[in-house]
């Protein structure tokens, strides 16, 4: 698969990092939502509704914790060179959220600007997307309350939502387990890698949406996130997600018909991340 429905996606793979790009049509209308306690994120402010633009230009997943939010700066400066953004008088400047999972790099060498840059260059020369343990989701690992490091790693899930579509790609770095997968709850949570988290996204649709109703979309996924992975949205996680609306289908869509279409993708997308073969 070279493209999330009408969305151009890439990776870039290092070394226990990565970084995984998102790039709607010009003209998506986009808002999210975080709900675990530790984020690390660029621009997620502005996706509140009461927020003046309502646009988003790039979604870009990367390891390396904080230190990673730097590879959105190289998506910003590729889509600028490209001419799009939210026009100013001084030119377009592209509205690109970053959201960052906690991986090994974040101690070493994480995901940087020419990282992103990669990303995207992948996804406009739509090379094959990839899941399992790439982009994004390269150093990522799940069951950490049990004191585990079982593999994570990036999902993809596309279903049919009556006249539209809805699609939500996920990289999985879970302090709980997926619930697909055995395992005993321990006594008491464990401590070693409490830090070491985060479960980052996005769901896609081709509806047309307002900027509210993307909100709400993502809360749904959020119920993707609680329905896939147990426990979810502990305060060793920062848990966030984006939604997405590229508008490309006018048909009339129940937005509660919608949004219970994206708890079951991102549940499907969160397992895909740890049962892929990385093709």
């Amino acid at each position: 698969m070279t493209q999330l429905l009408t969305a151009y996606a890439g990776h870039w793979t290092g070394a226990g990092t990565g970084v995984t790009v998102i790039l709607p049509p010009p003209g998506t209308v986009g808002s999210g939502e975080v709900r675990g306690g530790a984020p690390a994120t660029r621009e997620f402010a502005l996706l509140d509704p009461s927020r003046l633009v309502n646009r988003v230009d790039a979604v870009v997943l990367s390891g390396g914790s904080a230190f990673g939010l730097s590879a959105a700066t190289g998506v910003a400066d590729l889509l600028r060179e490209r001419g799009q953004g939210f026009g100013t008088p001084v030119g377009p400047v592209p509205i690109v959220v970053g959201l960052s999972l906690f991986d090994a790099s974040a101690g070493g060498t994480p995901p940087d600007a020419a990282s992103g840059r990669a990303a995207a260059e992948s996804a406009y020369a739509g090379e094959p997307l990839a899941s399992g343990r790439v982009g994004a989701g390269t150093g990522a690992t799940i069951g950490k309350w049990r004191g585990r490091r079982d593999p994570g790693g990036v999902g993809v899930a596309i279903r049919d939502a009556g006249p539209v579509q809805v699609a939500a790609l996920i990289a999985v770095n879970a302090w709980g387990d997926v619930t697909d997968r055995p395992g005993v709850p321990p006594s008491a949570p464990a401590r070693g890698f409490e830090m070491q988290n985060t479960t980052i996204g996005v769901v896609l649709t081709t509806a047309v949406l307002s900027k509210t109703d993307c909100f709400l979309l993502a809360q749904s996924g959020h119920s993707g996130y609680a329905r896939a992975i147990h426990p979810a949205h502990s305060r060793y996680d920062g848990d966030a997600l984006v939604a997405l609306a590229t508008g490309e289908v006018t048909a009339d869509v129940d937005v509660d018909l919608l949004r219970a279409v994206a708890t079951e993708t991102v549940a499907e997308a969160i397992h895909a991340a740890v049962l892929s073969d990385g093709g």
